[in-house]
C-alpha cells in the first residue's frame, strides 16, 4: 500500500484502472488490433511528454511545443506539396528548425535570465504569428505518403494485424530517454532542477544543461509533428493545446513542477493514462462540454494523491535506491555530487 502513495505507482494504478473500465465497457478493446490502435494514437503524446519531462525536471517549462507542432506540419505541407522526392530534405529541415527553436528557448532562458514561462510563451506567439503571416491564414500544400506513413502505417503482422511505426518510434525514444537519464547527464539534469545554485558550485554548467533540455524538447515536438501529420489534416491549429496536454501528462506521472524529482517512466505512464482517460470518455459517449471538467477532477485527484504520498516519503530516511532519477539525497544522485547533496534542501514541490 505504501508504494501506491508514490507518484509513479499512482499513475500506473490510474492507468490500469482506466484500461480495466474501458475493457469492461468494450471487451474488444483488449484485442491486439484495438490495443495497437490505442498505442498508435498515444505515441505522439508519449514523445511530447518525454521532451517536456526533460525540461520540467531541469526546473523549467516549455510552452512552445504545441505551436511548434502546428508550425512544423504547416511548413512540411507547404514545402513538400505532395512531391515524394521532397520528403527527406523537408524532414531534415524540420529537425533543423526544431534545434533552432530549442536553442533560442534555452539561451534566452539561461543567458538572458528570462523566465522560461515567458520565453516559451513568446516563442509560441512568434511561431503562431509567423505561420499565419507566411500562409495568409490558410495553409496550403499537401504531405506526401512517405511523410504520412510514419504516423499512419506500420508493419503487417499476424495477431496484431499491424505494428504501428509510431509505436516503434515512441519505444525507441523512450529507451533512449531512459538511457539518457541513467547517464551522468541525466543525473546532472535532475540535480540542476533540484538546486541550480548547488549544481553550479559542484561544477555544472547550468546554462548548457538546460539549453540541451530545451533542444531535446523541441526535437521531440518535431518528431511528434511527423507522427501527428500522418493522420491529422494540414491546419495551423493541429498543435493547439498540446503544450498543456504534455505538461498535464508529465504532472500526472508524479513529476514535480519546479524540477529535481520524477522519472521518465512515470511521464510516459502519465501520457498513456491521459490518452486512456480520453478513450474512456469516448467510450462513455460523454458530451464534449463535460469532458474538461471530469478530466480536470481526475487529474487533480491523482496528483493530490501522489503529492500526499511523496510528502510522506520525503519525511522518511532515504533507502538505498539505485534509480538514477530518484530524488537528490539518495545514492543515485551522488554523481553530481556530494556538494549538491550537502547543500541542497529536500525538494518541497510535492
Amino acid at each position: 500500500m505504501g508504494r501506491l502513495t508514490t507518484g509513479t505507482a499512482t499513475v500506473f494504478a490510474l492507468l490500469v484502472s482506466v484500461l480495466v473500465v474501458i475493457t469492461a465497457l468494450n471487451p474488444s478493446f483488449a484485442e491486439p488490433p484495438s490495443l495497437m490502435t490505442f498505442l498508435r494514437a498515444a505515441a505522439p503524446l508519449v514523445v511530447l511528454a518525454i521532451g517536456q519531462y526533460l525540461v520540467i525536471v531541469s526546473g523549467e517549462f516549455d510552452l512552445s511545443v504545441g505551436a511548434l507542432v502546428g508550425a512544423q506540419v504547416v511548413v512540411a505541407a507547404r514545402l513538400i506539396d505532395g512531391m515524394e522526392e521532397r520528403t527527406w530534405p523537408v524532414l531534415l529541415l524540420m529537425m533543423g528548425l526544431g534545434v533552432l527553436v530549442g536553442l533560442v528557448n534555452g539561451l534566452v532562458t539561461t543567458l538572458l535570465r528570462v523566465p522560461s514561462f515567458i520565453t516559451t510563451l513568446g516563442t509560441q506567439l512568434v511561431l503562431f504569428g509567423a505561420v499565419r503571416l507566411w500562409t495568409g491564414g490558410a495553409p496550403t500544400g499537401a504531405l506526401s505518403e512517405g511523410f504520412r506513413r510514419w504516423g499512419r502505417m506500420g508493419i503487417d503482422m499476424p495477431v496484431l494485424r499491424q505494428l504501428p511505426y509510431a509505436l516503434l518510434i515512441a519505444l525507441v525514444v523512450a529507451g533512449l530517454a531512459a538511457l539518457l537519464m541513467r547517464s551522468p547527464f541525466g543525473r546532472t539534469l535532475i540535480a540542476t532542477g533540484d538546486n541550480d545554485t548547488a549544481a553550479a558550485f559542484a561544477g555544472v554548467r547550468v546554462w548548457r544543461v538546460r539549453t540541451i533540455a530545451f533542444v531535446l524538447s523541441s526535437l521531440m515536438a518535431t518528431l511528434a509533428a511527423v507522427l501527428i501529420g500522418g493522420f491529422a489534416g494540414v491546419t495551423a491549429q493541429v498543435g493547439d493545446g498540446l503544450e498543456f496536454t504534455a505538461i498535464t501528462a508529465v504532472v500526472l506521472g508524479g513529476v514535480v513542477l519546479g524540477g529535481g524529482r520524477g522519472t521518465v517512466t512515470a511521464a510516459i505512464a502519465g501520457a498513456l493514462a491521459y490518452q486512456a482517460i480520453q478513450r474512456l470518455f469516448t467510450q462513455l459517449a460523454l458530451p464534449s462540454t463535460a469532458r474538461p471538467t471530469l478530466q480536470g477532477l481526475i487529474i487533480i485527484a491523482a496528483v493530490a494523491w501522489a503529492a500526499r504520498g511523496s510528502s510522506r516519503a520525503t519525511t522518511s530516511p532515504p533507502a538505498g535506491h539505485d534509480d538514477p532519477t530518484d530524488p537528490p539525497g539518495t545514492a543515485a544522485t551522488a554523481g553530481v555530487g556530494d556538494r549538491h547533496i550537502a547543500t541542497s534542501p529536500a525538494p518541497s514541490g510535492d
